[in-house]
């Protein structure tokens, strides 16, 4: 109830009164006053006032489950949270969750992770302040060999939510990278369970550099965050919520058209940083270059080769850096 009444209260913008809350929540007046009061000691600055009611005037900056819940506009997904203080990974938490059969849209969200993940296997540096580090249960209703593309469709929600708060470009780094200025400020895990025809469930999880103000040794060569590049420190709550509803929205249109990225494909490739470059494909057995198209209605990148025919990479277990560098 937290999250809602607080929600009331911002959207008001003026005097909410109690007998109304009561109404809208079902409660008593004490019930009602035990929340408001909760919420004060949690740094929400609520102003009481003897037959007017109650009315919002500030909120704290600490990145919580009730900022989260109280701007969330969706459906389904991120109607369960799970916000965790410390956790080893939340593609780990949200998994199990997955396992226990419940259902989509969950949420996992952690202020730090101790065991964050990235593709590859390659650690994920996850400090307690200025990331966000989110897992989203999903059940999608498409073949196994077309999850993949809920990656590339992640972090096209996550490119365009960021890219709603600056000028600055928000580009993307074949499959899941977003990168600012030539480095990468958020990076995406997808991981799926399932069978030869049948997915039970898939976790997409996002690890994003917001408002860490520097890396240090080697990662500096090539991470940044949301605030070095563009000096605005991000709200962590607001962002979530936003991205949940982009990302709600364009799920529902993936898996309506059978997990084709069909109709997300131009809007990708606006995006795409590889586009046009020499590429290096590394997948473990085999190496080769070429130039970077664009991407398949599958999500594969299209890479044309020197002989000029045409290679279709799918965006599994394979490296695609620049032949010059990261990007």
């Amino acid at each position: 109830m937290k999250a809602a009444i607080v929600k009331v209260l911002r959207e008001r913008k003026g005097y909410v009164s109690g007998q109304e809350l009561c109404e809208t929540f079902q409660v008593s007046r004490t019930a009602v006053w035990k929340v408001v009061e909760q919420l004060k000691q949690q740094g929400y600055i609520i102003e009481a006032v003897r037959n007017k009611g109650y009315r919002l005037l500030g909120e704290p900056e600490e990145f919580s489950k009730v900022g989260i819940e109280s701007r969330r506009k969706t459906k389904w997904a991120g109607k369960k949270i799970l916000f965790l203080e410390s956790t080893d990974s939340t593609n780990i938490q949200a998994a199990l969750a997955g396992s226990r059969g419940e259902e989509e849209g969950v949420l996992v969200v952690a202020k730090e992770q101790v065991a964050g993940r990235g593709r590859r296997g390659r650690q994920w540096e996850s400090p307690q302040e200025g990331g966000i580090y989110m897992s989203l249960l999903l059940r999608p209703t498409v073949p196994p060999d077309h999850a993949s593309g809920i990656t590339l469709l992640m972090a096209l929600c996550v490119a365009e939510s960021l890219q709603e708060l600056t000028t600055e470009p928000v580009k993307i780094k074949w499959p899941n990278d977003i990168v600012m200025n030539g480095k990468k400020v958020c990076g995406i895990l997808t991981e799926m369970t399932a069978q030869v025809d049948y997915i039970h469930h898939v976790v997409v999880g996002v690890g994003m550099n917001l408002n860490q103000t520097q890396f240090a040794g080697e990662l500096s060569e090539k991470a940044t965050s949301f605030w070095l590049e563009t000096g605005i420190r991000a709200d962590r709550s607001r962002l979530i919520a936003a991205l949940l509803e982009k990302f709600e929205q364009s799920y529902e249109v993936f898996c309506k058209e059978g997990g084709s990225l069909s109709r997300f494909r131009t809007e990708y490739e606006k995006r795409l940083v590889n586009t046009g470059r020499p590429v290096r494909v590394q997948d473990g057995k085999e190496s080769f270059d070429g130039i970077a198209l664009g991407i398949s209605p599958k999500g594969d990148l299209l890479v044309r080769l020197e002989d000029q025919s045409i290679r279709s990479v799918f965006a599994g277990e394979v490296s695609v850096r620049g032949i010059y560098g990261y990007i």
